[in-house]
């Protein structure tokens, strides 16, 4: 089959189309051939390295794929071949305390698809059935494969994790970006009220399209204390954190008491400044999250599937422009999922 892939980590150059084995489909899994994929910030950390011990090369990333089953494993049931599916990237055992319980995001094995094990960015696929959530026909798949990874991502954050709640007022950084712009929509289906981080006036625009109340733009103001300011002193009761490094300090900071920062990212940085006497004095909680397990999964996407939340696409590129593709998120351009498309 042909892929998108790189041969060691490096810039955007190392990616090529290239022939590669076509994966083996065990007993409980399935083959999937792709028509969609999507790119996450996931899939620059991959490429650009370093390389995890063990990782072999080839390698090509992606863990957003909508396609159609194409090859069932002798042990699946419940699914046939020409099924229009879209694929949970998130893998796990099955077999763990944890994911006994339900909480496969915890498992012991947890994988991302396309970031230790080779993803969609190819035309075929296998991953366990299990793994596998019908696709309605009304669906189109590019639209499929801006949902996966950043939707569940999202919507454990705030959901589970955070237990945002109506009337709770929550900060959601890097608002351009696909888990920010899926978080949009699920904190305001919620009930809170959202304000929104980014920067310049098309991409402020675009988030209180989505549903922020407050959107700030982060190279006019001091986030921190302008959401002081805008909450009488206050701060709001939830951060969603993915930027790390510059923004941690103040991310605390315009926290109310009993506030709960979420972070689910390190995209400029892994060590944030913290003030351990603003943690008991607020009594804050910092948490902890990735990913979701299957029950969320299916949550979240039955919403999307009643368009009762939207993804939200940049653009679409043909698989073969992947590097472009990679360029673009690079950049930080981009607003929402920047999706490729794979075959006719």
């Amino acid at each position: 089959m042909k892929a998108m892939v790189f041969d060691a980590c490096g810039g955007p150059e190392k990616i090529h189309l290239a022939e590669v084995p076509t994966p083996a489909v065990g007993r409980e899994d399935v083959l999937v051939r792709v028509k969609a994929c999507a790119l996450n910030h996931m899939d620059l950390f991959v490429r650009q390295g370093p390389a995890e011990p063990g990782k072999k090369f080839p390698f090509w990333g992606l863990a957003d794929v909508a396609g159609v089953v194409w090859e069932l494993g002798a042990g699946v049931a419940g699914c046939r071949s020409g099924d229009r599916v879209i694929i949970n990237p998130a893998l796990s055992c099955g077999a763990c305390a944890s994911c006994r319980s339900g909480e496969d995001s915890l498992c012991i094995a947890f994988k991302i698809l396309g970031d230790e094990v080779p993803g969609g960015a190819a035309e075929f696929v296998a991953v366990p059935a299990r793994n596998v959530t019908p696709l309605p026909d009304d669906f189109e798949f590019e639209a499929a494969a801006a949902v996966p990874l950043v939707f569940l991502t999202a919507w454990r954050a705030l959901i589970t994790q955070a237990q945002l709640g109506p009337g709770e007022d929550v900060l959601i950084l890097g608002a351009s970006g696909g888990v920010a712009s899926a978080a949009i929509q699920i904190a305001t289906l919620a009930g809170a009220r959202v304000f929104a981080l980014t920067s310049g006036a098309e991409k402020a625009a675009r988030a209180r399209e989505l549903g922020a109340d407050v959107v700030l733009d982060r190279n006019e103001v001091d986030f921190g204390r302008e959401i002081l300011n805008r909450t009488d002193g206050r701060g709001v009761d939830v951060v969603l954190e993915n930027v790390g490094t510059p923004t941690w300090k103040q991310s605390l900071q315009c926290l109310a008491r009993a506030g709960r920062l979420v972070t689910y990212g390190r995209t400029a940085g892994m060590i944030g400044e913290t003030d351990i006497r603003e943690l008991f004095v607020k009594q804050t909680r910092i948490i902890g999250t990735t990913m979701g397990n299957r029950r969320e999964f299916a949550e979240v996407t039955r919403l999307v599937f009643q368009r009762r939340l939207r993804p939200v696409i940049d653009s679409v590129y043909p698989l073969e422009q992947l590097r472009a593709a990679h360029e673009r998120l690079e950049s930080g351009a981009q607003f929402g999922k920047i999706v490729l498309s794979v075959g006719s």
